[in-house]
């Protein structure tokens, strides 16, 4: 009897100890707002998102460096003055309309200016479409398991009416932010629950900085063959020419010197259907993957001062694609089919950091 005690007894101080789970997801208040923070530990990542500014992921932090672009001291200054930065998402039209309306399904619709939520740019067109820094995200399911910690947000867009009159097709999107291995996923869900094909014009901006070097030194690789043409209100003509007609080097060009506002197509796919931009400083690395239906690029780089960002943004078609399709001039506008859903991914993954 003692000795099967002293076993016992042996056992339980000797049971080996499960390592800890490296991911978490938590959701806490900071400066007055609700942020969601999910960790990876063992890569030393944590993201942060602010659901209610437009569900916006302004930390990806990687030990102790911050990916994006987030030029404020605090989430209170952000919502007093936001602009874009951290990763913005552009819906229900990505980039610019040419015109204060858009063709779907061979009908025009008109914006409605005097609701008071269209952007416009500095050629006063319609920009980035209506959620760029929206209050009405919900946090529907936040997790972590073994292999990530993830956070799902949600906009029942047909329950706002200010939204449907600007763009009547009821539906429900979903962002969902997966921090996976050290790497950041971002996910996009979209259900049509309307009666017809749903166009889809779907992009982010995100921006995104290196920490040791200077902008000029960057390089950075394009993943596209083809550049769309653009006119004095930097919207698509139509027209596409090679990269390389700009570009000679698109594999690793210097920005030295170079600003980039371009619209790039026909993307080049690796193993498992990703296209992979990239910059590089001396040692950190930045990807951008874009998945299946993200099939257009725009790549923002301005410099000057104050603007050491670059701006990797996956987008599912051609600015202004909406108007470019109806006039003939682009055939591969996306659209959802009644009672039908699409979903689309896209990857940040960094090295050297």
């Amino acid at each position: 009897m003692i000795r099967l005690a002293a076993l016992a007894l042996s056992a339980l101080f000797f049971t080996p100890l499960m390592p800890a789970q490296p991911f978490s997801a938590t959701q806490t208040t900071r400066d007055g707002f609700t942020v969601v923070r999910l960790e990876d530990s063992s890569a030393g990542a944590h993201v942060s998102v602010a659901p209610s500014v437009g569900n916006i992921a302004y930390e990806y932090v990687i030990h102790g460096k911050n990916a994006f672009w987030w030029p404020f001291e605090s989430l209170e200054e952000f919502a007093k003055g936001p602009k874009l930065s951290g990763n913005p998402l552009l819906w229900p039209w990505a980039n610019r309309l040419d015109r204060d309306g858009f063709f779907a399904n061979g009908r025009y619709y008109a914006l409605q200016p005097e609701l008071g939520n269209v952007r416009r740019d500095g050629n006063k067109l319609p920009i980035h479409g209506l959620l760029t820094f929206s209050d009405l995200w919900k946090v529907v399911e936040l997790g972590a398991d073994d292999q990530s910690a993830w956070v799902v947000s949600r906009i029942e867009y047909a329950r706002h009416p200010e939204l449907a009159a600007q763009f009547p097709f009821a539906h429900s999107i979903e962002m969902v932010y997966r921090l996976r291995g050290g790497e950041l996923e971002v996910e996009t869900r979209i259900a049509n629950e309307s009666a017809e094909a749903m166009p889809l014009s779907l992009g982010y901006h995100p921006y995104f900085q290196l920490h040791d070097a200077p902008r000029d030194e960057w390089r950075v690789h394009l993943a596209a063959r083809s550049r769309w043409e653009l006119n004095d209100k930097l919207t698509p003509t139509g027209e596409k020419s090679p990269v390389s007609e700009r570009f000679a080097n698109a594999d690793d060009l210097s920005l030295a010197g170079v600003t980039l506002d371009d619209v790039f197509g026909d993307l080049i796919r690796e193993a498992g259907d990703w296209a992979r931009f990239s910059v590089m400083g001396k040692r950190e690395k930045l990807e951008v993957l874009y998945g299946p239906g993200f099939e257009t690029a725009v790549v923002y780089a301005p410099g000057g001062q104050g603007r050491s960002f670059i701006c990797f943004e996956p987008m599912t078609g051609v600015t202004n694609a909406f108007n470019l399709a109806h006039e003939g001039k682009y055939g591969e506008l996306q659209s959802i089919p009644a009672g039908a859903s699409w979903s689309g991914r896209y990857i940040v993954r960094l090295t050297g950091f």
